[in-house]
């Protein structure tokens, strides 16, 4: 086995071996700070520590497993060992993603990759196809969202570690479901994080509000852009991951000539292609700017699709009627319309609630580029103060807003227990080891989030109670109403999936009517094969007649059918609407609810 590491930062440097005598063995210096050193016949799970001048004991920089923590040895891993299952998979294409998001601490009791396999049935039967996890680097501790993590390369020894992680995508494929890994290249994690000893990992020129920025431009930045983008391609190759979520790229700085996103984005699927995989990457950024996923051929940066905000918080605003944060730039239903034609909407050349500017306009972008939804952990837990959808919306709007969600021509993302109407909060919660730097990120989170939350109220991240709480209900048949939502859901995607109006992601064929006073909405989408659909959608609580043109129409859904758990005393809608004109009264809707029809 060989050992390898970039570490220009020190003069010399050894490998400790642990077992049961201890074995420290000088590595070779090479060129551009690189050492290394060949121990045969050296077993997989032998336990190791890089020894740096001065008697530090640091981990691997680029350590597979970490079964002690952040601060413990390394171990080595042979993945030639894995039996993987899915040599017939080979991805699936970017437009039939209907993502799943979850956290793996808290979907299930156990916490763990492996909890989570026998639950893939569910979600496979949801109509579900692809399961975004959270990130899973090894980061302090055994609870954490996981943007806190400092080895990359080292699923977390508490959810299963390497083999865990593979199980896990494996029986995804399996099953017919991508994974998506989220992945954080914008920094690193406060405690464990020991790369700034080998090498200069990490830059002053910049600032993130998480810590020291990478360092993507600086002095010896080529060995740094390639730890990265290595890591990008382990988890493709090695993981047969399907798609990277790559958190906060606005927190990526690069100023050099070729930005390290294009670099990524080039590298990532040439390796994909060279596997014969469908292969994405998801981007998140708060600026509004669609370079970010734009070709590279026109400047862009290269990766596949953008988290889309704005459709959050145009609904959570008009639904909560809160102004607060960045949601005081939205609240009326014509942003709700807006965001269903366009996507991205706030193109204003200063945004209050961001407290700079941002722009360019997204109208050009393809649905299928941009992935919509309506609860994410970000947004559960900062904007809407831990509470879920469930918790802000009477059950007859949290159905409506699932068909405008999976209506929309956008790829549609739930956050795990959406389907069913989880009411468990999604809190921040961290352990770090040290009480110093714990009190920071509780004095940092109550600041960060004073225009969202009253300081007073926001949960401890440090208290275990905080991660228990966001533990999710195991089973969808406890509780008022879940069963139905579930169907609810389950229907929902179903009618996505088998019809191409709704399926194809056209944003150019999507028309949206609506009247701000009355309270109603109608959104149709149609495509090239002639078929079209109808959504129509009465936001009031009373019933009221909504107008509608055309004629043709057929009804496949009705959010106050009692299989979704209407009352049995609603008033159906007809289920031909085939005398509909432009000067006739339109379609009485009971309040709040939604209509779907279909039609040629």
């Amino acid at each position: 086995m060989e050992f390898r590491v970039w570490a220009p930062q020190v003069q010399n440097l050894a490998v400790m071996i642990l077992g049961e005598r201890k074995l420290t063995l000088p590595m070779s210096p090479g060129p551009d700070g690189e050492f290394s050193l060949v121990v045969p016949d050296l077993l997989q799970d032998v336990e190791y520590f890089y020894a740096l001048p001065g008697g530090r004991l640091r981990p691997d920089p680029v350590s597979r497993s970490q079964p002690h923590g952040v601060h413990g040895p390394s171990r080595v891993v042979n993945p030639a060992t894995f039996q993987w299952h899915d040599q017939s998979w080979r991805g699936i294409p970017l437009e039939k993603y209907v993502l799943y998001e979850l956290h793996t601490g808290t979907f299930t009791p156990e916490g763990t990759f492996e909890a989570i396999i026998p639950r893939l049935d569910r979600l496979r039967d949801l109509g579900t196809t692809a399961v975004e996890l959270m990130p899973v680097g090894e980061f302090p501790g055994s609870r954490n969202w996981g943007y806190d993590g400092v080895f990359p390369y080292a699923p977390h020894s508490s959810y299963g570690g390497p083999s865990g992680l593979k199980n896990l995508i494996d029986a995804c494929h399996g099953k017919g479901l991508a994974v998506v890994l989220d992945v954080v290249y914008n920094h690193l994690g406060p405690e464990g994080n020991y790369l700034w000893e080998f090498g200069p990992y990490f830059t002053h020129a910049y600032k993130t509000p998480w810590g020291a920025a990478v360092n993507f431009d600086g002095p010896g930045n080529q060995s740094v852009r390639r730890y990265f983008i290595e890591n990008a391609l382990y988890w493709l190759a090695e993981f047969h991951v399907d798609a990277l979520r790559l958190d906060a790229i606005h927190g990526i700085f690069d100023g050099g000539p070729c930005h390290i996103l294009e670099e990524l984005s080039e590298i990532f699927h040439r390796e994909a292609g060279q596997l014969g995989r469908l292969a994405w990457l998801i981007a998140e950024s708060n600026l509004n700017d669609p370079r970010a996923i734009q070709p590279r051929s026109v400047g862009g940066y290269g990766p596949d699709a953008l988290w889309c905000d704005d459709y959050h918080h145009s609904i959570i605003a008009h639904l909560t009627g809160s102004r607060s944060g960045y949601l005081g730039e939205f609240g009326s239903l014509g942003e709700i319309a807006d965001t269903i034609k366009h996507g991205i909407i706030y193109e204003g050349p200063y945004s209050k609630g961001r407290h700079r500017s941002r722009a360019n306009s997204s109208k050009q972008v393809p649905g299928s580029a941009l992935v919509a939804y309506i609860q994410n952990h970000d947004q559960i837990a900062n904007t809407c103060q831990g509470k879920r959808l469930a918790r802000l919306a009477t059950f007859e709007q949290y159905k409506l807003y699932a068909a405008v969600l999976f209506c929309s021509p956008f790829l549609p993302m739930l956050f795990m227990g959406q389907e069913f109407g989880e009411t468990a909060p999604f809190l921040y919660f961290t352990s770090h080891g040290d009480p110093a730097l714990a009190g920071s990120v509780r004095e940092g989170r109550r600041k960060e989030f004073a225009e969202l939350w009253p300081e007073s109220d926001v949960p401890d991240p440090q208290s275990e109670q905080t991660f228990q709480k966001c533990k999710i209900s195991p089973d969808v048949g406890e509780g008022e109403h879940r069963q139905e939502l579930f169907r609810l859901h389950q229907k929902l995607i179903a009618l996505r999936k088998e019809h191409l109006a709704l399926a194809n992601c056209r944003k150019e064929l999507v028309s949206v009517d609506f009247d701000e006073g009355s309270g109603w909405l109608v959104l149709e989408r149609a495509d090239p094969s002639g078929r079209r659909a109808l959504l129509v959608c009465n936001l009031q609580e009373e019933a009221q007649e909504i107008p509608l043109g055309g004629t043709g129409w057929e009804l496949a859904l009705w959010t106050g059918a009692v299989e979704f758990g209407g009352s049995p005393k609603g008033t159906e809608p007809p289920s031909k609407l085939t005398a509909v004109a432009e000067t006739s009264p339109g379609l009485r809707l009971d309040g709040r609810s939604a209509a779907i029809y279909f039609g040629t």
